[in-house]
């Protein structure tokens, strides 16, 4: 009998944990990508012998038990344990991050200190519900002072637009302390031991960059039977009678067609729908429009050195300051090499714009010159500029954004067999380890028909809902 074939677009790890689960069920599993590797944007590569990841990456601990065994029963002794040692600059000072409490007592300028006191004592007023936004939602909890000396650059820095332009969601999930007194008690919780500190003050990482993650899945998926088809550019995803029947993509051999008795996507929603054949209508393709991305471009500097720095990842929220975040993998994942080190430095841009179209020299020294501003000068050797570019980087929750995401999600509801997933093709702001969460999830909505279970996947998706990002 011929076998239910489920073909999964795009190898990151929501697609590649959908393919490991779905293997050896009796089913003909097949995962495209367009990339020549696995991962996506949570993917790693070499830069002179030094793995790297495409930003800063790091499993948390927040990983649900279920996923965290698979990992490690699939990388063994390469999934390390590391402790946290980032820190932020914020006024022209050092703060350690995670945030502990004797540091900031020590190191928060005093003008900072008196305004989160008089912000405490005389809190911002509950905006009318039409004006409900990431700005009003974060002062109201947090305060001015707090609000406009990091969460509001940093926001500007990160999504391109305004605090007050930015959906009161964005809050929800970007920012998990609720009050002043919530972001103390995380602080404290610093110092107060046990399992709380802990699960803050280590994470997850494996061996050889943040990729290994999802090499370990693509070998388990291709060792019990599916198919991993790189440089494979879908072009449309076929449909008749509102099912989905095939995918057509533009492979290293040649066109293909793919056959499928259901599609599982983790490809940005947009792009999905735009693919569907017969098209959408005019209202869902004005959806597809509505909804934006942000764009990061991403700059390596190979330094002629063993260490830059003790710390694994320096935060920039000042709008003066072009970097977001700068991470030394060697820090990460304890490559064993002597005499290099490499920086990656984040740049959030716009598809288009000075930043995205400058080149690897320019970039180099737009890089060179933030962290110059920033106290962290550099004075080994350049060896060589590096960069890679990535067009969706985060989803730009924009207020009303919701409405058209609602349109585009009911258009693939109406499909049978169609399912959308992941962080890209929920439009989600995501970690890892909830994308393999979602992975996990629409992996045991499949029956061994090919037949996708609607009302558990929808119970499921009420789960995402409450995903709030781990920083």
């Amino acid at each position: 009998m011929k076998r239910p074939r489920i073909v999964i677009l795009g190898a990151g790890p929501a697609g590649l944990g959908a393919a490991h689960r779905l293997a050896g069920r009796g089913l003909d599993v097949v995962v495209l990508e367009k990339r020549s590797a696995v991962g996506g944007n949570a993917g790693s590569f070499v830069l002179d012998g030094i793995p790297v990841d495409y930003g800063s990456h790091r499993l948390h601990r927040a990983c649900s038990p279920e996923i965290l065994a698979d990992i490690r029963s699939l990388l063994g002794d390469d999934l390390l344990t590391r402790p946290r040692n980032g820190r932020i600059r914020l006024g022209g000072r050092w703060l350690r991050f995670p945030l502990r409490p004797l540091d900031l007592a020590a190191n928060l300028p005093p003008k900072f200190v008196l305004g989160v006191l008089r912000d405490t004592v005389r809190p911002a007023p509950t905006p009318a519900a039409e004006a409900e936004s990431f700005e009003a939602v974060l002062e109201r909890k947090l305060g001015r002072t707090i609000c406009r000396e990091f969460y509001f650059p940093y926001a500007r820095k990160l999504w391109g637009i305004a605090p007050a332009e930015l959906d009161a969601e964005q809050a929800r999930r970007r920012v998990s302390a609720g009050s002043v007194v919530g972001l103390a008690r995380k602080a404290v919780g610093r110092i107060a031991g046990g399992a709380a500190s802990e699960d803050k003050g280590s994470y997850f990482y494996p061996r050889g960059g943040f990729g290994r993650i999802s090499q370990a899945y693509r070998r388990s998926a291709e060792s019990k039977g599916a198919s991993i088809r790189l440089e494979a550019q879908v072009e449309r995803v076929e449909l008749e009678d509102a099912k989905v029947t095939a995918v057509d993509a533009v492979t290293a051999s040649g066109p293909r067609r793919f056959s499928a008795d259901a599609v599982l996507s983790t490809i940005p929603v947009p792009v999905l729908v735009s693919m569907l054949d017969p098209s959408v209508d005019e209202t869902v393709r004005k959806a597809c429009r509505a909804l934006r991305y942000r764009a990061m471009v991403l700059v390596y500097l190979v330094l002629e050195a063993d260490r830059f720095s003790a710390y694994d990842a320096h935060y920039f929220p000042a709008t003066a300051i072009a970097v977001s975040r700068l991470s030394e993998p060697k820090n990460y994942g304890l490559a064993d090499v002597s005499g290099t080190t490499v920086l990656c430095a984040e740049l959030p841009c716009s598809l288009g714009d000075a930043v995205w179209g400058a080149d690897d020299d320019a970039l180099g020294e737009l890089v060179l010159g933030a962290m110059s501003a920033a106290g962290l000068p550099v004075r080994s050797r350049l060896v060589r500029v590096v960069t890679k570019r990535l067009s969706h980087a985060y989803p730009i929750y924009e207020r009303g954004y919701s409405s058209h995401l609602s349109v585009l999600e009911t258009a693939v509801a109406r499909i049978d067999g169609l399912v959308t997933l992941g962080r890209q093709g929920l439009f989600a702001h995501d970690n890892t380890h909830h994308t393999l969460a979602m992975a996990y999830a629409a992996s045991d909505c499949v029956d061994s028909e090919g037949l996708f279970d609607e009302e558990r996947w929808s119970l499921a998706r009420r789960e995402f809902d409450r995903h709030v990002v781990e920083d």
